[in-house]
């Protein structure tokens, strides 16, 4: 039986109009399926795929290496006749986000049978590294949505910052911390917190100790100079608790350049994040099971509120009005033909830049829109297994590779997250480890993150000193992923995953597209029934005792 043929035997769906469907199960598509189902808003969730999540995803060793590898599935199938229809068929297709991947893995035959015999012990996240601020949006939003309670956390146990000199050295985020870093000075020790009593008091609203509008517009690079911070004070700020993305000292390659209230405001974050639940001492914390359960948990929220869902099930057509030329629904490659309001595609989908198909003038303008894809740049993703971790006795930590820190003509951070086996992403004696960067192209990006792996780790194929203790890598991929902006018309698009450690800016895009969607709904209204009742503080979050 052919593919096509498969689906044709599936059953119909029922009902065949909606408020609203949505193809794609990532993380935004899933937070406006529980949004727009909070508000009573009939709903159906389609997915080609047959795991949820997306790019989102956490993915077995054997997936996630077929899924960079293939192109997505199409359907072929022959456009309808129009003559006896109101609608004419749009085509639907899907590009990858994911491309240029690379693979190495180890020549011991022992590692790869253990690899291969494993691999569904693996749960591999496609938009890493990712973590969550303890005190951040997410958590707001989990606690808020209800979807909390199909979630279990622990705490990521360090954060460092990568020196070429020194190795890893600890991020202090806390008075205790500064002074029990063996790294720094006692200058330098004293000159931090002076820094952080001077954002405490900022912070507390004394119109006396506020720092000046001026500093605050100016850059926060330059505001840390004029208070006289030295040079490794400063990166650490920057990098690792600010989280810049681009070489802020160089303003021909800084594309982002942080502002002084910026930084502030990111510095606040981190500090209100440390130590906010008692397991997870430091700020950041981590889903058990991988970034694929954060979807699963919204998607799961939307059912209880009746939203419909169907994995591996392909859109093929859109329909649009024949005389109009606006959207009216979708053909599945089932061949049923069902309608909605509103449309959101994940990313990946896109149409014809020349759809033949619409004759109005507005509505032609509008699917456009949705086949020129404006690319805002690209992010390189690397992940590796390893047998050990970087840092002895330190299972899951974050690390940062400030602007430089690898090589002089580096000009973006790169952030690093170490996952063990006590998150259940892999077998017991095994390491994960998730890389990113953004970058201009692939050949950059790939240098950049194997300029990272190597300063931690001994790659395969690479000759390592006899006293080199640096863990080896058994397994380990490249890929690059596009940067592309959410659209909204009557089909919107999401954003895609973007070069964030956190979700707080995925976040802001998704409740900007609920809200234009939806203008007169609340997002997430506060519920009071009984089967919704979540308590808004931390006690909605579920985190894992267990060591």
């Amino acid at each position: 039986m052919t593919a096509a043929e498969e689906l044709s035997s599936y059953p119909p769906i029922d009902p065949v109009n909606f408020d609203l469907i949505i193809v794609g199960t990532g993380l935004s598509e899933s937070i406006i399926a529980a949004a727009a189902s909070a508000v009573g808003k009939t709903i159906l969730h389609l997915d080609p795929n047959s795991f949820y999540g997306s790019h989102f995803a956490s993915l077995s060793l054997e997936d996630f290496t077929s899924y960079l590898n293939s192109s997505p599935k199409s359907i072929t199938a022959e456009k309808p006749s129009t003559t006896d229809s109101d609608y004419t068929f749009v085509n639907l297709i899907q590009k990858p986000l994911f491309s240029d991947a690379e693979f190495i893995s180890c020549d011991s035959v022992e590692d790869s049978t253990f690899l291969r015999e494993n691999s569904r012990k693996f749960n591999l996240d496609l938009g890493g590294p990712r973590a969550l601020f303890s005190a951040d949006k997410t958590i707001d939003l989990l606690l808020k949505s209800g979807a909390a309670q199909y979630l279990e956390f622990k705490g990521i146990d360090a954060s460092f910052v990568y020196n070429a000199n020194e190795g890893l050295m600890n991020v202090p985020d806390s008075r205790g911390a500064i002074f029990r870093d063996k790294n720094l000075s006692l200058k330098e020790k004293n000159q931090l917190m002076k820094f952080f009593k001077l954002v405490q008091q900022h912070l507390g609203g004394n119109e006396d100790e506020k720092i000046s509008e001026e500093d605050l517009e100016s850059s926060f690079v330059s505001f840390l100079e004029k208070i006289g911070l030295p040079p490794k004070i400063k990166s650490i700020l920057l990098y690792a608790i600010a989280m810049g993305d681009f070489d802020q000292e160089n303003g021909e390659v800084c594309k982002d350049l942080l502002k002084t209230k910026d930084g502030i405001d990111r510095l606040a974050q981190y500090s209100s994040s440390v130590g906010r639940f008692p397991n997870a001492p430091g700020a950041l914390l981590y889903p058990i099971y991988g970034e694929g359960e954060l979807p699963q948990a919204f998607c799961r929220r939307a059912a209880v509120k009746g939203c419909i869902y169907v994995l591996r099930m392909p859109v093929i057509f859109l329909l649009t009005d024949k005389v109009t030329g606006s959207y009216k629904g979708v053909r599945l490659a089932s061949g049923q033909d069902l309608y909605s309001h509103q449309l959101i595609l994940d990313p990946s989908f896109t149409i014809p830049s020349t759809p033949s198909s619409s004759p109005n003038d507005s509505s032609s303008e509008s699917f456009q829109i949705l086949s020129q894809r404006d690319i805002k740049g690209m992010v390189a993703r690397g992940i590796c297994i390893t047998r050990n971790s970087i840092k002895p006795d330190v299972s899951n930590c974050s690390v940062v590779y400030s602007p430089r820190s690898l090589y002089p003509d580096q000009v973006t951070s790169v952030r690093a997250l170490q996952i063990g086996a006590n998150l259940a992403v892999c077998p017991v004696g095994t390491f994960v480890l998730y890389f990113s960067t953004l970058c201009n192209d692939a050949d950059e990006g790939k240098k950049l993150l194997k300029a990272s792996m190597n300063a931690l780790l001994t790659l395969p194929g690479v000759q390592s000193d006899s006293e080199d203790k640096k863990p080896i890598v058994l397994w380990s991929a490249f890929y690059i992923q596009k940067l592309t902006m959410s659209k909204f018309e009557a089909i919107s698009s999401t954003p895609t995953p973007d070069g964030n450690l956190n979700y707080n800016d995925l976040l802001d895009a998704t409740e900007k597209l609920f809200g234009q969607m939806y203008p007169n709904e609340e997002f997430f209204p506060k519920t009071t029934s009984p089967e919704d009742t979540t308590d808004d503080d931390e006690n909605g979050i579920i985190m894992e005792n267990r060591s």
